[in-house]
């Protein structure tokens, strides 16, 4: 069989499969005996490993790389929330590509790369998405999802729930080529996993450990340990599913992580975590399998990184390349199929803030200009810069260059968000600006509602840009105390302006600490209701969409999630 084409001449299926916070390390393929993970474990069996695949130091820079084959930067991502998680609209994604190609596109997890249309994954080339577009949610039990656009309750644990839809989606094209796209979003926090996952790790004393500079916190390592079993449970799920349908000889499988680990455990003695640009923040497993292409039990040593996937797997499948704009990564079809010979030598940058580190083959170097042979010091223990100087400046070299043509990429964001590109546009507190003495409900803006809304000049705004002028119905997704009923609100934006009053009490409990096995320092959530506020005429224009309190009869008006805008 070639790649391209199973028998009959029909291209390959694409499960491309994405751990959200999990590390090298958190795989018993990787040598973790703290955990089991057999499912993940047979792709690497039955296809091939990646010794040494890099990714981005958080999240939504590496889903960004996936999609475009280019580095984040110069899409346009340059942070994880409030906007700064978007790629450009110009940007060509691997969903655009395989879509054009004749396939059915699904997504189904956190997205990340943006909210509203056009940057919501119905925008960027997928025909069905279910999950969330935030950098995190607050509660992974029968949960509030999006389906296309439109707001959804979850059914079960939120993992197993998108390995449903998923599957289900698989089902529905099995007569057909399909791409689908699997964003898982643990092991991030919050740490809640069903009690069948976590029993066997309540009490684990781990054999294997965070090296010893690093602070081991072991309520965090059993919760994330219990989550990884779940998402191998869940792809076991998947890969007996493709196995049912007849599927499994004609898909590409793939396995990855977004960066590195959420806390401090075992990841192979390597420095870093999360958020850090050495090797334990950015080396992630990579496992790939495709019957009779992809050789069985094989490795690739040569490093690799989130943005050789897309024409990794366009090249595979005989997809042609849709992008004008040129691609930072390149094809490793040759090495999957034995084919490479004199592979050259290459580096892969990494940058988190303005901090930037690059990988060749045998060297790292980091941000501070320190220099470490990694086939000899993985851990990064040595800083051997003053003995290869020429290496050093070599690479300090390549990093001014690089970072004088990426980093204006991501300077100050100005990018409004977008109403009117879909009949519904969804506005929630993390995109919003408060002022007065309204607060978040916790520092991480990401699934966070605003509250301690107390005065009639406190204000939350978002900057849009309403892309088809019209009538709106505006509705704002509250909670409010019996004691506080009566307020009216006035949303307004250039001039034009609807008000309403909270007539019904809505005081649900917050949801999450039952389930919490960890500590959280993310926003709780609560049931919110939609409360109608009128029809409003937004102009096509760009400007403040503005929210305040008329008459405020009790000591609060709100506690806010979203303001939702519906062309009429």
């Amino acid at each position: 069989m070639g790649a391209g084409a199973a028998a009959g001449g029909r291209r390959p299926n694409i499960v491309a499969i994405l751990a959200d916070d999990q590390g090298w390390g958190d795989l018993s393929l990787n040598g973790n005996t703290n955990l089991s993970t057999p499912n993940i474990d047979s792709l690497g069996r039955d296809g091939v490993i990646f010794s040494h695949f890099y990714v981005c130091a958080v999240c939504a820079p590496t889903r960004a790389e996936f999609l475009t084959g280019r580095y984040h930067a110069r899409s346009g991502v340059r942070g994880v929330t409030t906007g700064a998680e978007r790629m450009n609209l110009d940007e060509v994604t691997i969903a655009d590509t395989f879509k054009a190609a004749g396939y059915a596109t699904g997504a189904f997890g956190k997205w990340h790369n943006g909210s509203q249309h056009p940057y919501h994954p119905n925008a960027r080339g997928f025909d069905e998405f279910y999950g969330f577009t935030s950098g995190h949610w607050a509660h992974y039990f029968d949960t509030e999802m999006d389906q296309n656009g439109s707001l959804v309750r979850g059914k079960g644990y939120i993992i197993d729930d998108l390995t449903n839809h998923a599957m289900d989606f698989m089902a529905k094209n099995k007569d057909r080529p399909f791409f689908c796209y699997v964003p898982y979003n643990t092991p991030h926090s919050p740490m809640q996993v069903p009690d069948s996952f976590y029993k066997r790790f309540a009490n684990l004393d781990p054999k294997m450990r965070a090296r010893a500079d690093q602070k081991e916190d072991l309520a965090m390592t059993r919760a994330a340990l219990a989550m990884c079993e779940n998402i191998d449970w869940n792809v076991g799920r998947i890969l007996k599913r493709l196995d049912q349908l007849g599927l499994a000889d004609n898909t590409i499988v793939l396995y990855f992580s977004d960066n590195g680990p959420n806390s401090w455990r075992w990841n192979g003695g390597m420095k870093g975590r999360k958020g850090s640009v050495d090797e334990g923040g950015l080396r992630s497993p990579l496992v790939m399998r495709w019957p009779g292409v992809i050789r069985r039990e094989s490795r690739v040593t040569q490093i690799a990184g989130a943005i050789d996937l897309l024409p990794t797997l366009t090249d595979l499948a005989g997809v042609p390349l849709r992008s004008k704009k040129p691609l930072d990564g390149k094809s490793l079809k040759p090495l999957l199929t034995g084919e490479a010979k004199n592979w050259p030598d290459r580096m892969l940058f990494s940058l988190q803030g303005k901090r930037i580190s690059v990988r060749t083959q045998q060297y790292r170097l980091d941000p501070e200009g320190q220099l470490f042979d990694i086939t000899r010091d993985p851990g990064q223990e040595r800083n051997i810069a003053a003995e290869q100087p020429e290496v050093a400046a070599r690479l300090k070299k390549a990093v001014a260059e690089w970072a004088k043509e990426v980093l204006p990429n991501v300077g100050p964001d100005d990018r409004p968000f977008p109403v009117g590109y879909a009949r519904t546009t969804l506005l929630p507190a993390r995109d919003g600006v408060a002022s007065g003495g309204i607060q978040r409900s916790a520092k991480p803006p990401n699934s966070s509602f605003f509250t301690n809304w107390t005065s009639k000049d406190d204000r939350i705004s978002w900057d849009i840009e309403v892309g088809q002028a019209g009538r709106y119905r505006a509705e704002l997704y509250y909670t409010c105390r019996r004691e506080d009923v009566g307020a009216e609100v006035e949303l307004s934006f250039q001039g034009a302006q609807t008000r309403a009053k909270i007539s019904v009490a809505h005081d649900p409990p917050l949801i999450g600490a039952a389930e919490d096995r960890v500590e959280r320092g993310e926003s709780y959530t609560k049931d919110f209701k939609p409360l109608p506020l009128g029809t409003i005429e937004l102009k096509k224009a760009r400007g403040k969409l503005e929210l305040r309190a008329v008459e405020i009869p009790g000591k609060q008006v709100a506690d806010v999630r979203y303001v939702v805008l519906t062309r009429i």
